[in-house]
């Protein structure tokens, strides 16, 4: 058998099976990514009426019909698990005759390829909001190689995820350490003020000295990223200076979804920030370890808390003084750091070999339809 071609309309059906009998709750809602991944719903659904959202089987797909961009909303469930979407969306599965023509996991492979979003959006129409109907995604054009190909192929992509989820599996190993530690110096060891460790610093670039390729921008993620505002023309010397080892973040906390902007500068580079940024220094107490805790949602919820003011609120170096976090000898300390670090790491190469997965995906398609010829 050689490749050949088919319209997805003529090997996939939409489901319209819903949750009228409350066979699922809250816990159960998903949704869906552009990145291919479905995730628990980030959507407000208190209060929201169940019976309507739309049940996704094992080996079901599912897809937000409003375009994002350049990237469509879309997941695969490849678990022994149901759930549902809400009815906004669709849901759809490989029909019983077409089960010998084409496997689900190699469909989710055909999808998740740049080529097939770009065909996706190009196909997509509306004016406010762009729309990928269930019509425009029957009507696209799919080849495909024997089923024994597509498999061989399925293989080699899912020998791939386990290997992700394994390494996941150890991530969430090391995080769940390192929160039980830091948990229980909470409970039992005694609370110090921060306020005895920090410095603020307000150096200037007056001189100058740093361009604008050193100016950051601060995140509620607590990172510092590249500068999203518009340098054309700015003066410069105003700026502040972050020195390896030192933490910066905007005192304004109103409207940042009740976080703080707050990054620590672990390079060996010398950052930019603004001026209406709040630069301080540690001593006597690992910046890491307290970089820890300055991560950490409690946190975020003490800075919203504690701070004040009436057009804008503002969390002021006094308050950073006021926190309160439990200070163990250094070697703990360092401990704890090192356990952290090691999950980041881990966790930095796992976010790289999804990113891989993603671009393997064009290789593996080519190489099924090549030795389907």
């Amino acid at each position: 058998m050689k490749n050949e071609k088919y319209k997805l309309g003529d090997l996939i059906e939409q489901t319209f099976v819903t949750n009228s009998n409350l066979e699922f709750g809250m816990s159960n809602v998903r949704g869906m990514t552009i990145t291919k991944q479905i995730i628990p719903t980030k959507a407000n659904i208190k209060n929201t009426e169940l019976s309507k959202f739309i049940i996704v089987r094992p080996f079901y797909f599912i897809y937000n019909p409003r375009t994002h961009g350049k990237k469509i909303g879309l997941g695969y469930n490849n678990t022994d698990e149901s759930f549902i979407i809400s009815w906004n969306n669709i849901a759809f599965h490989i029909k019983p005759k077409a089960k010998n023509i084409i496997l689900p996991d190699y469909l989710f492979i055909h999808f998740n390829r740049s080529e097939w979003d770009r065909e996706a959006c190009y196909r997509s129409w509306g004016s406010s909001t762009e729309v990928f109907s269930w019509n425009d995604m029957c009507d696209m054009e799919i080849d495909l190689p024997p089923v024994s190909v597509q498999k061989k192929y399925v293989d080699v992509y899912n020998a791939m995820m386990q290997n992700i989820k394994i390494q996941e599996k150890g991530i969430n190993d090391l995080k769940l350490i390192c929160d039980v530690y830091i948990e229980n110096l909470r409970q039992k060891a005694t609370a110090a003020s921060i306020g005895n460790y920090i410095k603020e610093s307000d150096e200037r670039n007056t001189a100058l000295q740093y361009s604008v390729d050193a100016v950051k921008g601060i995140t509620t993620q607590k990172q510092f990223i590249e500068t999203k505002a518009d340098m054309e023309g700015v003066s410069l010397n105003t700026y502040k200076i972050v020195h390896p080892k030192q933490f910066a973040y905007v005192p304004d906390t109103s409207r940042r979804g009740d976080k703080i902007s707050l990054a620590y500068n672990d390079s060996d580079n010398v950052y930019l920030v603004s001026s209406i940024s709040t630069v301080f220094s540690v001593s006597g107490l690992l910046p890491e370890y307290l970089f820890l805790f300055f991560r950490r949602d409690d946190f975020n919820r003490y800075t919203r808390f504690h701070s004040w003011g009436s057009a804008r609120e503002v969390f002021s170096f006094d308050d950073m003084c006021g926190v309160k976090i439990p200070i163990p000898d250094i070697d703990f300390q360092q401990a704890i750091v090192n356990i952290f670090y090691s999950y980041s790491k881990r966790k930095t190469i796992v976010e790289r070999l999804k990113i891989q997965m993603a671009n393997i995906c064009p290789v593996l398609v080519k190489g099924a339809l090549e030795e389907g010829e």
